[in-house]
């Protein structure tokens, strides 16, 4: 077979795979940006409103993990996400433990009830919040409380990788906090 027919033979296979849904080369592992860091991310805002949910997606360079925010406005969300020793949980101080050679806290100025003291998140196993099962890059969602205002989650991951925080409008009047965590570095 001449060069040119080669190439376009690799071209062509790496083309199908990816519309088949295989294994990209590793050129396209390199398409993926990383420039996040893996320092703490926060913003002081006016916080307020109410968690209402939690889920997670997976994506081609990165997991994601949402925060779903109800009656607060996308630039009053007030978090913190950092790579901790542990995470506590909120209120008693107790060890969440958690899957994974990384733990990431989320921590959001948001409760997860309401100003009578209604739940408004409260996931049937505190220890596994989302499944995330088969991620390349999460290994737990566990929920860590909320008290005096605020909502801790903890976040097993893989390893210290970079990570990013957004605050996206929506849906409704609330917001979206979402931590992406990278596959690689």
């Amino acid at each position: 077979m001449s060069t040119t027919r080669t190439r376009s033979a690799v071209v062509l296979a790496a083309a199908a795979a990816a519309v088949a849904g295989g294994v990209l080369p590793a050129s396209a592992a390199a398409a993926c940006s990383t420039a996040w860091g893996s320092l703490p991310e926060s913003a002081v805002e006016d916080g307020g409103g109410t968690l209402d949910g939690v889920r997670a997606g997976r994506h081609d360079c990165y997991d994601r993990l949402v925060l779903d925010l109800d009656g607060v406005d996308a630039s009053d969300v007030s978090y913190d996400v950092r790579y901790v020793r542990e995470v506590l949980q909120d209120g008693s101080g107790e060890l969440v433990p958690l899957r994974g050679a990384a733990d990431l806290q989320v921590l959001v100025h948001t409760p997860a009830y309401t100003s009578s003291g209604v739940p408004t998140y409260d996931p049937a196993n505190d220890a596994e919040a989302v499944d995330v099962t088969g991620y390349s890059t999460f290994r737990q969602v566990a929920w860590a409380q909320s008290f005096e205002g605020e909502s801790t989650l903890g976040l097993g991951v893989r390893a210290r990788l970079p990570f990013r925080v957004l605050v996206l409008d929506g849906p409704g009047d609330g917001s979206r906090l979402v931590v992406d965590v990278a596959h690689h570095w």
